[in-house]
Formats: structure tokens, sequence, C-alpha cells
């Protein structure tokens, strides 16, 4: 899934590539999206390899191939219109935890879509989508979410794509611990959290990938990692 910034960027790329069979360059990206910096462009280019979008050729200035369009533009149905990109979602009041059987042995936690364990991507959320999550993995107070992972930059902690990860609603979180990180109001990843000095440093577990560090003021913290669900 893209973000809506990753889908423009992706769709202007590919049809510069088919009229003039060479890669815009970041200048003529950023003004395209309207973004201020290259570092967004930047940023945004990275999550689109991530998710297999397109391929950056080595040693070229400029080389960019893409892989694969998003599935409405391929012929393929179009995703469904329920899943909507929205931003600060988990600042919403929290929902109950309705027993599913009665007898506490599970419990139904909202499913608010797909968290990048890679670059940050805006949160997705479908209202008419739930988990049921043994009880035994929740204590008896706190408000519980889960998200679906997207990415591999988690994975020397045990947490791989398609894994569904749930998360205690709070605002703070222990140094080290692993949070959902909402980072400048509108984007949020999985991540360790370390506090550096007066900086607090979002840490994947992939040699991969880079720490990224930020000042307190464009970090919350939105919940903590307290378990974690697979299929086979």
């Amino acid at each position: 899934m893209l973000t809506r910034k990753q889908r423009e960027l992706l769709l202007f790329i590919n049809d510069r590539l088919s009229a003039d069979g060479v890669s815009p360059s970041f200048d003529e990206m950023k003004e395209a999206l309207g973004l201020k910096s290259k570092s967004g462009i930047h940023r945004l280019i990275t999550g689109l390899e991530e998710r297999g979008f397109i391929r950056r050729l080595p040693h070229r200035a400029r080389a960019i191939e893409i892989l694969r369009l998003p599935e409405d533009r391929m012929g393929a149905k179009a995703a469904d219109p329920g899943s909507n990109v929205i931003t600060g979602v988990f600042n919403q009041e929290p929902r109950g935890l309705p027993d599913m059987m009665g007898d506490g042995s599970s419990r139904q936690l909202p499913l608010y879509g797909r968290i990048a364990a890679g670059t940050p991507i805006e949160a997705l959320r479908d209202n008419s989508n739930f988990v049921d999550v043994p009880g035994a993995m929740l204590s008896a107070r706190g408000d519980y979410y889960a998200l679906e992972v997207e990415g591999d930059s988690m994975i020397d902690a045990g947490i791989f794509d398609g894994d569904t990860v749930i998360i205690k609603r709070v605002e703070t979180a222990e140094n080290g611990a692993i949070a959902v990180a909402l980072v400048d109001d509108g984007e949020v990843t999985l991540k360790r959290i370390r506090r550096k000095g007066h900086s607090i440093a979002l840490e994947p577990a992939n040699k991969a990938y880079e720490t990224r560090i930020f000042p307190p003021d464009r970090v919350q913290v939105q919940g903590v990692l307290v378990g974690l669900m697979r299929r086979y």
C-alpha cells in the first residue's frame, strides 16, 4: 500500500520515463510534488524501493527502473476504497475490548492497517477490521490495537513482513522499547526508541537500514509493542 505522495511520485517517474526515457531529477520531482526539500523526495524514493515498486540502478545518475505500478494502473482491480489513508489515527478515543468468547479466552482488537518496519508510512485503517487476540497476551487494564507490519527493518528483533503486532496505547516508552512512533504528525513507524541527549533515535533491527534521529518535538509515542502473531 502506497501513501498518496508515494503514488504521485511513482506515476510521475513512470510518465517521464515513458515520454523521455530518462528519470526526472530530484529537483523536478520536488517541484512536481510541491515539496520544500529534496530530503522528502529521498524518503519517498526509499519507501518505493523498499516496497518493490522501483529499483535504483548503481553507478548511474538519475537511473530508476519501474518494477511495478499500483494495481489500478495495471488493469487490476483497484484497492478497496474503504481503506483510506489518514493521519492522526492513534489520537482517537480508545475503543473498548469486547470479550469475544464470553469467558475471557480471547479479545477483539481494532486492526488499524499496515505500519512500516522500514521507512515510515502514513497509517491506514479500516474501521470494519478487527483481529482476535488471546486474552493471555493482554493485561486486564489498558487499551490495545493491532497493526500489520510491512517491511523488513525489524527482522533482527523477530518482527517480519506480514506479522500482526499487538500495541498497548501509551504516550511514553522506556528507553530501548519497541514502540509505535508518530513522526511530524503525519507518518507512523515501528522502531526501537533510544534517547540520545536531547534527541530521539528511531532504531531499526536490520543493519541494512539507518537509525534516524529527531528532536523530541517531532516524535510522539503512540504505543509500545506487547505481542506478536504470525500465520504460517
